[in-house]
């Protein structure tokens, strides 16, 4: 670890989830806090998708696209990276299906030690292999999918001296819990409905963790339901069973054995929620939505909750549904999990490509509308 990392530095403002929660995690005055300042990310009342669902709503973004490396992953990583220099590791690995891997090869450079990635082979959205090789990871490609990657580093961490740094890692769960509290401070108590991706299962584990967590020091007053969505080629949790072969547009939840599997649906049961699934097609509709109607660009993954949140509505599950708080309605929080910059291909490929005109004002005016 670089000697500068180790030094805690008094800044005036904003440093992070770790020094932000401290009391909430678990570090010590010799926790070398490795931060990029990641945490404290928007939350982004969505007028539109209020207005669509009803009066009584009232819905937010947590925008969790603008941390460090485009992901809700900094929150984990920190922390995670941060408990691996403290025990002494000089290398960290993991495998990814790009957020994970773009993340961890972040906070290790950060950090000034070794950064192990496997990702599935052609699996991979160009903008996240582009961080983790820039960041000079080791980045291999597996003959296999995610699931087959996984196996791999969960072996090779239980016989080498490398730290796992996937959300098998508990200080990765740790970290993501941040976000639930960032919610809770911004809205005064809980939303009375949190909708997110599911893929590994990790987040929806780590946010429902925060919430009781907060409930139990008296921060909050109840607890959200959480409703988590799945991709439709790629929900083993709704099929109950793994998927061999998981399809999607969205390669952040394509995955089809959940490492918190377990967590994600106890989640879901004690919180009175569900776990659903979206299609590729109401994916890309809530894609295009929250870029055209709110001007935010999300990865497909992450507009998965917002297809949720639209198909849960046309079917009818809020109809009887009584708020916590009378006087602000039914508050329901969606998450968004990436940047729409760490898939760039599949914005392209969504929309019309620029029209070539000649320089000639009457041409342009008459394309421009006027």
């Amino acid at each position: 670890m670089k000697e500068a990392q180790s030094l805690r530095f008094e800044f005036k403002g904003y440093n992070g989830v770790i020094r932000r929660y401290s009391k909430h995690l678990p570090v010590t005055e010799k926790t070398p806090i490795i931060t990029l300042n990641e945490g404290n990310t928007p939350l982004i009342y969505s007028d539109y998708l209020s207005k669509l669902l009803g009066k009584k709503f009232k819905v937010y973004l947590k925008y969790e696209g603008t941390n460090p490396t485009g992901s809700f992953k900094d929150r984990g990583m920190t922390l995670a990276v941060s408990k691996a220099c403290e025990e002494g590791s000089k290398a960290v690995l993991c495998a990814s299906t790009g957020n994970t891997s773009a993340s961890a090869a972040a906070y290790a450079a950060r950090a000034g030690i070794k950064c192990v990635v496997f990702i599935p082979s052609g699996a991979i959205a160009l903008g996240k292999l582009s961080q983790a090789l820039i960041h000079k990871a080791i980045v291999l490609a597996v003959d296999g999918n995610f699931d087959v990657a996984l196996n791999l580093v969960r072996e090779i961490s239980a016989k080498y001296p490398i730290t796992l740094v996937n959300s098998l890692n508990p200080y990765r769960i740790e970290g993501q819990k941040t976000a639930s509290f960032e919610i809770c401070d911004a809205l005064g108590d809980a939303p009375d409905f949190q909708v997110m991706p599911v893929g590994n299962a990790g987040n929806i584990t780590a946010y429902w963790k925060g919430y009781k967590e907060y409930k139990e020091i008296g921060k909050i007053s109840t607890l959200p339901k959480m409703l988590g969505f799945q991709a439709e080629g790629a929900a083993p949790i709704v099929k109950k069973h793994p998927i061999k072969n998981p399809r999607t547009i969205a390669t952040a939840i394509r995955i089809g054995n959940p490492a918190s599997w377990k967590q994600a649906e106890a989640a879901r049961d004690e919180s009175g929620g569900l776990i659903d699934m979206v299609s590729d097609k109401q994916i890309l509709n809530a894609y295009k939505l929250l870029a055209q109607k709110e001007g935010v660009f999300v990865e497909p993954a992450s507009a998965a909750s917002v297809a949720g949140l639209l198909k849960l509505a046309k079917n009818g599950y809020f109809i009887n549904y009584k708020p916590k708080t009378v006087n602000r309605g039914i508050c329901i929080v969606c998450i968004l999990t990436g940047h729409g910059l760490k898939d760039p291909d599949r914005a392209i490929a969504t929309v019309k490509k620029p029209k070539i005109v000649k320089p000639d004002l009457k041409v342009i005016l008459k394309e421009i509308g006027y």
